[in-house]
């Protein structure tokens, strides 16, 4: 037997006028989860342990079966892990965005335009970076280059501060969610004067796109500790993610990361490309279990597009889940497909919240008769739910407790 997790990130959403009252995932065009689900148990699985901010990263660590309240210890050091810097134990990380603010005010004054500075290519944001760590860096701060926006700031002896995540403050001003500690803020502001008129960001407001004007700090953690994903569930996995978050949940974690070409988070990705590598880590290299990251859903939710984040479930069901299927059909391989987000990203809100997630399973030795599709209002009506999202891989695997 075989196992594939298909996860499209922040795809779960709220009913939206616009859409004629259905969430972007009941109105997209997804025929194959609709050919599946009638086949398949679908319900509701929490991810979002009670009192724990609803995150990708603690989010992801459950459907992998780690249970966050014990595995959890920041988002920042398991990104750090998939980029290789060497923590040590004394070390604090913290997430380090290449965002966009307003220009025309003093600094505590801005606006936050963009978390993402556009999705900045990783190419991009290096030099930007670069410029950031020849003024910056020191014995007691060192910048790391992630992936697009998505960047790293070890602290050497550093304290685990609340810091505030900047895709949960789009469009509001930014001078009462700027870090208390004097000299993280202090370092924000310098960024800034770094940036503001580097030569990418005249070229790229040139070109219409938004300048990636400041640093951002956020998701401050110590060096986490995984138990062996091997180990622990007897099957060998593959983490297939554009995403350092997801990246380093599996070197954690001791499963195989997939670079694909191609992959990039944004909306334009390459599905086939991580469909594929998927089915060939299965099907021809010998390993038990795939998970197939797709960050698109949630970028388009933080956005605010409806149109996209529709466009994006439409990308994931056409070129990946109808992909994993047909291949693994054809193939004769016995498996067991999991599809669900991590947690929802309304677009009303632009950010994450912490309800159940709609889940649908399907196993290819005993397909089922029901009446239900994939979307989170019948998921609901199923009945079915999983209260402890940690233990739904003990579901995929069909392990009784």
């Amino acid at each position: 037997m075989k196992y594939i997790i298909v996860l499209g990130d922040g795809m779960a959403d709220e009913p939206i006028e616009s859409l004629g009252g259905k969430t972007p995932l009941a109105y997209a065009e997804t025929k194959t989860l609709d050919e599946l689900a009638p086949k398949s148990e679908i319900g509701l699985v929490h991810t979002i342990p009670e009192g724990m901010k609803p995150g990708s990263d603690t989010a992801n660590l459950a459907v992998l079966g780690y249970d966050p309240k014990k595995y959890y210890s920041g988002r920042s050091p398991l990104e750090a892990l998939s980029i290789g810097v060497p923590m040590k134990e004394s070390d604090v990380a913290l997430r380090c965005n290449i965002v966009t603010l307003s220009e025309d005010e003093p600094y505590e004054e801005k606006t936050m335009i963009d978390h993402s500075s556009g999705e900045i290519s990783t190419e991009d944001a290096a030099v930007l970076l670069e410029a950031v760590k020849q003024e910056m860096e020191n014995e007691m701060y060192q910048f790391y280059v992630g992936t697009s926006y998505r960047h790293c700031l070890i602290w050497n002896h550093g304290q685990v501060v609340e810091l505030s995540q900047p895709h949960d403050i789009l469009g509001r001003k930014i001078a009462q969610y700027l870090p208390a500690d004097p000299i993280l803020r202090q370092m924000q502001i310098r960024s800034y004067e770094i940036l503001k008129d580097h030569p990418i960001n005249i070229e790229r407001k040139k070109k219409g796109l938004n300048p990636a004007n400041s640093c951002w700090f956020w998701g401050a953690g110590t060096k986490p500790s995984l138990s062996s994903f091997e180990e622990k569930n007897h099957k060998k996995g593959v983490m297939i993610s554009a995403v350092d978050l997801l990246k380093g949940i599996a070197v954690g974690a001791g499963m195989k990361n997939i670079i694909v070409e191609g992959a990039n988070g944004g909306l334009h990705t390459n599905y086939e490309g991580k469909a594929k590598a998927a089915v060939d880590a299965v099907l021809k290299d010998g390993y038990d279990f795939a998970y197939i990251h797709v960050e698109a859903p949630d970028e388009m939710g933080h956005q605010g597009s409806v149109e996209r984040k529709v466009q994006a479930i439409e990308y994931l069901d056409e070129k990946v889940i109808r992909y994993v299927k047909e291949k693994m059909d054809e193939s004769g391989e016995e498996y067991r497909l999991l599809v669900l987000p991590d947690h929802p990203t309304p677009i009303r809100v632009r950010t994450h919240t912490s309800d159940p997630v709609p889940y649908l399973l399907y196993d290819s030795t005993a397909p089922r008769a029901e009446k239900w599709l994939y979307n989170e209002k019948e998921a609901k009506e199923s009945g079915n739910y999983i209260a402890e999202g940690h233990t739904m891989i003990d579901h995929l695997f069909d392990r009784k407790k």
